[in-house]
């Protein structure tokens, strides 16, 4: 009898292993599973102009939030996750898009980092945003390279219960001839749960141009939820020996996104405390203002005139206005930059980030 029991036992164990081992195996194929590095798909005619010799490049950063607005609290959006909201409505993201299309068409740029593009998405109708705006802007963005960082056909998730897919695009004027995708540390977590995860990543787009090395743009987006954890200093580091290698070669670069981290020597306590457990005192982003130049420097960030650079807007009904930098732009010594700015005037209800514009001239 005891016998029995004890085979009952082991069989029910390890059927319990065997179905763990079936549902890892599902996530496993069904979700992003990208290597450490991978070339990435151009998309640019043969014709596309190269940059000369002496242009100046103007470049926009923009969190874009699936083109989601500003009229939804999402249940991520606060600290508890109570946010009432799953989704943005069809209507909104169609309203959404024209205005990045507005401010685009406005600021003419030459080169656009785009993070937060939903692709394939069930909250944002399965579409493909980076191909909805390419039809709202200008025909000259001829050029662009995308890379996922988030990808799964379902996530197990009450808010969710579907699928997600969202990437990071560049959109160029000018001939993009190469780009790939590195692969960033991701957050610890059990074998299961990391499946589905996102994998977050530095897309790397090559433009040639005309006498000089490359001008290489860098487009990423860092953790947001890596509390507990050295995800973030890990992150930063990856970019720091990235960026130190690009240096040695000589080359142009600009490397722009959403990093979820405070400026260097910014004090935490500036800004709302519901916020503040999202960072540490001494922000992780600091080596990389020690090791290059900023288009906003850390006295412009932590200065009397700190605002005028903030760059988010929490979708948090107790925060009612801009209130901390998170985005960067940082450039080679092979650059000089000519203007930068953050466009607070009417994009605020946009997105809960700003773009930020800077404009290079190449050494």
């Amino acid at each position: 009898m005891k016998s029995k029991f004890l085979k009952t036992i082991i069989s029910f164990f390890g059927l319990l292993v065997l179905l763990f081992f079936l549902l890892l195996t599902w996530a496993h194929f069904t979700t992003l599973q990208p290597p450490e590095f991978q070339e990435e798909q151009v998309v640019c005619p043969d014709n596309t102009p190269e940059i000369e010799k002496d242009a100046k490049i103007k470049v926009i950063s923009w969190n874009l939030q699936y083109l989601a607005g500003k009229t939804y609290v999402f249940y991520y959006d606060l600290p508890d996750g109570s946010g009432p909201d799953e989704r943005p409505s069809t209507e909104e993201i169609k309203k959404t898009a024209a205005e990045v299309a507005r401010v685009i068409q406005d600021e003419k740029p030459d080169i656009i980092l785009f993070q937060e593009i939903d692709d394939g998405a069930k909250k944002t109708d399965y579409e493909d945003q980076l191909a909805k705006l390419l039809k709202l802007l200008p025909k000259d963005f001829k050029c662009h390279t995308s890379t996922f960082y988030w990808k799964a056909d379902f996530i197990p998730h009450p808010h969710i219960m579907g699928s997600v897919g969202m990437k990071l695009s560049t959109i160029s004027k000018y001939k993009i001839k190469s780009a790939s995708r590195h692969a960033l540390p991701t957050i610890p977590d059990d074998i299961l749960k990391k499946q589905f995860n996102f994998k977050r990543a530095i897309l790397e787009a090559r433009l040639p141009v005309k006498e000089q090395k490359d001008f290489v743009v860098l487009n990423t987006h860092l953790d947001a939820f890596a509390q507990g954890s050295n995800t973030m200093e890990m992150q930063v580091k990856k970019i720091h020996g990235l960026l130190t290698k690009l240096t040695q070669e000589k080359v142009l670069w600009v490397i722009g996104g959403d990093f979820n981290l405070l400026p260097a020597d910014f004090d935490i306590h500036n800004i709302h405390p519901s916020q503040q457990s999202y960072y540490n005192p001494k922000s992780e982003i600091s080596i990389l203002f020690d090791s290059f130049s900023s288009a906003a420097t850390k006295e412009d960030l932590n200065g009397p005139n700190k605002e005028k650079f903030f760059t988010t807007v929490p979708n948090n009904p107790s925060i009612s206005r801009l209130d901390k930098t998170i985005d960067y732009l940082f450039y080679s010594d092979t650059l000089r930059l000519a203007n930068y700015r953050v466009r607070q005037e009417d994009t605020q209800k946009i997105s809960d980030h700003l773009p930020l514009v800077g404009e290079f001239e190449i050494k």
